[in-house]
């Protein structure tokens, strides 16, 4: 695989270019906006990066979706961001026709890509993106449950006191205060958590999680982009190098978890083909309780786009 495009110029578009850049695994990255020169100047920013970090990446910006053709993989960042006091739910009709008018522009030049939508509200704009589409469902899903397991996984190493290399976590669920954490499913250099943590702590920092990205839009005034960019390229790394890679990620349920035609974040294998299995881990009474409330959510949020 050689070419990803990113659409969205913005802060989370242009990192998510930028570390794919310095990944060094593809051969060109194209970053779309409709600002064109905004894209211009951000990738003949990071070009200009190369010689220093050394990498052969190639990087260009355009508004032109032509240049875009025959891309593998196409990132979709573009939409307005959440502001202070908004919710993501509020952000609905204005990003849907961002979302349905991108993936229309993106096919007319590139036939079968995998999609990787990051644009909010997740859940819903994911499900946008593949009825925009018509694509399999294995090559369009969403970026959410990497960043939200990168969060969880920061604040456990704080207050833990370790590396956070040595954290693997998973949460599932929709993106936001109804994703399902799962705390026997967290290991410290395979400790299970709850052997070095205190319930209460450990409550609070899933708590803290749910609203991670309301805590940084308070203190920036604008949404989060350095964690969100990486986990998206990390996506990208994974389909490029066929590694199968198990990561969180919004997918469209067919069965799996006793859920039909809804899409929430569920534990999958990332490889050349996108998904390449939705994996199944067993979940007690209270997380499947949990895990089919965040699955209504997403629900009530899905038949708001379709009653638009």
């Amino acid at each position: 695989m050689s070419k990803v495009t990113v659409i969205g110029a913005g802060n989370v578009g242009a990192t998510v270019a930028n570390v794919l850049a310095h990944k060094d695994i593809v051969k060109e990255v194209v970053l779309v906006d409709i600002v064109g020169d905004l894209a211009k100047g951000k990738s003949l920013d990071t070009w200009q990066q190369a010689p220093i970090d050394y990498y052969s990446t190639s990087i260009t910006g355009t508004s032109d979706y032509k240049e875009t053709a025959n891309s593998d993989i196409v990132v979709i960042t573009a939409g307005i961001p959440r502001k202070p006091g908004m919710s993501r739910d509020d952000l609905i009709s204005t990003n849907a026709n961002i979302v349905t008018s991108v993936v229309k522009s993106i096919l007319e030049y590139s036939k079968d890509p995998i999609i990787i939508v990051v644009s909010n509200p997740l859940d819903v704009m994911t499900y946008a993106a593949l009825k925009a589409s018509g694509l399999n469902k294995n090559k369009v899903f969403g970026m959410a449950g990497i960043l939200d397991t990168a969060r969880y996984r920061a604040f456990l190493a704080t207050e833990l006191n370790v590396s956070p290399k040595d954290i693997q976590a998973l949460l599932m669920g929709g993106h936001g205060d109804t994703m399902v954490p799962l705390p026997r499913y967290t290991t410290v250099a395979g400790i299970p958590v709850t052997e070095m943590i205190s319930e209460e702590k450990l409550n609070a920092i899933v708590e803290r999680t749910k609203v991670g990205g309301g805590e940084l839009v308070k203190l920036m005034g604008t949404s989060a982009w350095y964690a969100p960019g990486a986990a998206a390229a990390q996506m990208v790394e994974s389909i490029v190098k066929d590694e199968n890679r198990v990561f969180p990620v919004c997918a469209k349920l067919e069965g799996e978890y006793g859920l039909n035609d809804v899409f929430v974040g569920v534990p999958v294998k990332l490889g050349k083909n996108g998904i390449e299995s939705i994996i199944e881990v067993k979940l007690n009474k209270e997380e499947m309780a949990l895990l089919n409330e965040s699955a209504s959510a997403v629900k009530s949020v899905m038949d708001v786009f379709d009653n638009m």
